[in-house]
């Protein structure tokens, strides 16, 4: 039952805009020129770009989006994990202090991010999108 209010075109299509929340989903600080955090996000976030594109205005049916889509998800996981013991830790006036706000976002984003994964391997939500390119050409 949720499985299919899950694949309907509509819900399918929000959750492909929203997609780029966990990817992009880091402190402020992180943003700044100086650090080499941000253009990863930023790269990630231009391969789930083309792939919702490819799948959701193109109608493609072929299944190199949906390989695009997992591997920005899944890179997004692997590199918020290989991070996340780096910055884990700040240093406060001299005492060694969690970095909540880092620690936080980047537990968000995996979850997020693996709760994508297993929502685009649904057969469902792949029928759903072939269905809705179907209907749109009649």
């Amino acid at each position: 039952m949720l499985r299919k209010k899950l694949a309907q075109p509509n819900v399918v299509i929000f959750l492909f805009i929203i997609q780029f929340f966990p990817i992009l989903l880091l402190p402020p600080e992180s943003y700044s020129p100086a650090t080499q955090e941000w253009w990863l996000p930023l790269l990630l976030a231009i391969f789930a770009l083309i792939a919702a594109i490819q799948l959701v205005f193109r109608g493609a049916v072929q299944p190199w989006p949906w390989y695009l889509l997992s591997f920005a998800h899944g890179f997004n996981i692997i590199s918020r994990l290989m991070l996340l013991m780096p910055r884990a830790s700040i240093l406060v006036d001299g005492a060694v202090q969690l970095n909540v706000s880092y620690v936080s976002l980047t537990l968000i984003s995996i979850f997020l991010s693996a709760l994508y994964l297993l929502y685009t391997d649904l057969p469902e939500v792949r029928i759903s999108l072939i269905n809705r390119r179907a209907a749109s050409n009649t």
